[in-house]
């Protein structure tokens, strides 16, 4: 194994907080391998970069030759973690978190080495607890540290409810490191209460307790929000090459270190120049956001994929050339009297906006074009014979040829 101080600088890289350090380097300096905890409730069914921040820490955990428990929660997914949430989660179905947990095992999977991770479902010993264990269990903690947590408080002071199961979340994730013997776990930032339980849990139970560290919510392509479906900001991990390419090349030029550590696979150490280039200049933002997005697109899809999805991006950006393919797509939508098709409902019914609302607001910005020519501010509806057979583009990388 390595040194610890240069296990620190990685475990560290791209991190928030490492709640205590003195007890990591104690663990460390044993030269064990150490037992590295993440628990994932299966609420949904797809990655995208933000879901695969902690899986990538995992496996360099992996690399640094320590072992990775990757816990599946398929018994506090049915109570939903109140971290962040203002509501209640609605409960799902058994058959829901299956499903969606199936799918997650898979994809994260093409990050983790499968034979270095230990794979655990939290139901194998959450549903059998009885009533007595799960008194002894609560009785570790206090409603008054409880409720310190800034959901629940805010909730608390908004008199919004904080149902009783609830309040349980933290207790059963705190009950899944007794249970691992985890020695360090990760979560995002929301999560630091939470791992912080599970710390004090193994503490009151004769345990040596497990290290905290917490990883920053990644930013989406906007640059603001955290990635989110809900935010239409994400790159998913199962896109396809080309808009995976075309994604990360559209992000901030300043959140590109931020992407590196997180997001990549390049070692710590060559990505600490490529932010040190960045910062004085040396490097040219262009190139190295080129370099990141054929290094992400490479880890999910290989490299002849990103190679290719970097050709598909010089001819649509860089050499102004319309895709090579782009689907021809029938429209239900009729024009009105007045020949006139609503433009708006057509990109809600193209899949490129969520609503007719958000498709104004993509024309009022500017980012919708009719072959080739940007419609105007307030330009919602055109003539059938400027629509029918002609390109559709949204933005920069989603094309249709419309069939009316």
């Amino acid at each position: 194994m390595l040194p610890t101080q240069d296990q620190l600088h990685i475990i560290r890289s791209g991190g928030a907080s490492l709640v205590p350090e003195a007890a990591l380097v104690q663990k460390l300096d044993r030269g064990a391998p150490l037992r590295v905890k993440l628990g994932v409730d299966p609420t949904a069914p797809d990655l995208h970069l933000g879901h695969a921040v902690p899986l990538r820490k995992l496996r360099q955990m992996q690399d640094l030759g320590h072992q990775v428990v990757l816990i599946i929660g398929n018994g506090t997914a049915l109570v939903g973690d109140p971290s962040g949430r203002n509501s209640t989660r609605p409960p799902l179905t058994a058959e829901e978190i299956a499903t969606n947990a199936q799918t997650y095992v898979d994809q994260a999977y093409r990050i983790l080495d499968k034979d270095k991770t230990e794979l655990v479902w939290n139901g194998d010993w959450l549903t059998p607890l009885d009533l007595a264990q799960i008194l002894k269990l609560t009785s570790h903690f206090t409603v008054a540290r409880t409720l310190e947590r800034d959901d629940f408080s805010n909730r608390y002071k908004a008199q919004q409810p904080i149902s009783l199961h609830e309040i349980l979340y933290p207790v059963m994730q705190a009950y899944d490191s007794v249970m691992v013997q985890a020695d360090i776990e990760l979560g995002g930032t929301d999560q630091l209460f939470n791992l912080l339980a599970g710390r004090e849990l193994m503490e009151k139970m004769g345990m040596e307790p497990q290290v905290c560290l917490t990883l920053p919510l990644l930013e989406g392509t906007d640059g603001v929000q955290k990635m989110s479906k809900s935010y239409g900001n994400y790159i998913g991990i199962t896109d396809e090459p080309d808009d995976m390419f075309g994604k990360v090349m559209s992000i901030p030029d300043e959140l590109m270190p931020r992407y590196f550590y997180l997001a990549s696979t390049l070692p710590v150490e060559q990505v600490d120049r490529i932010a040190a280039g960045l910062e004085d200049g040396s490097l040219h933002p262009n190139e190295v956001k080129r370099q990141l997005a054929a290094n992400i697109v490479t880890a999910y899809h290989g490299e002849q994929a990103a190679l290719e999805a970097e050709a598909a991006f010089n001819r649509l950006h860089r050499d102004k050339e319309l895709p090579d393919e782009i689907e021809e797509v029938s429209v239900a939508l009729a024009p009105n009297e007045e020949g006139l098709v609503y433009v708006p409902g057509v990109l809600a019914e193209l899949g490129f906006a969520t609503s007719s609302g958000e498709a104004r607001r993509l024309i009022d910005g500017g980012g919708v074009k009719i072959a080739g020519e940007p419609l105007a501010v307030g330009e919602y509806n055109v003539a059938v014979t400027c629509l029918a057979g002609a390109v559709i583009q949204v933005g920069k990388r989603k094309f249709a040829r419309i069939k009316l």
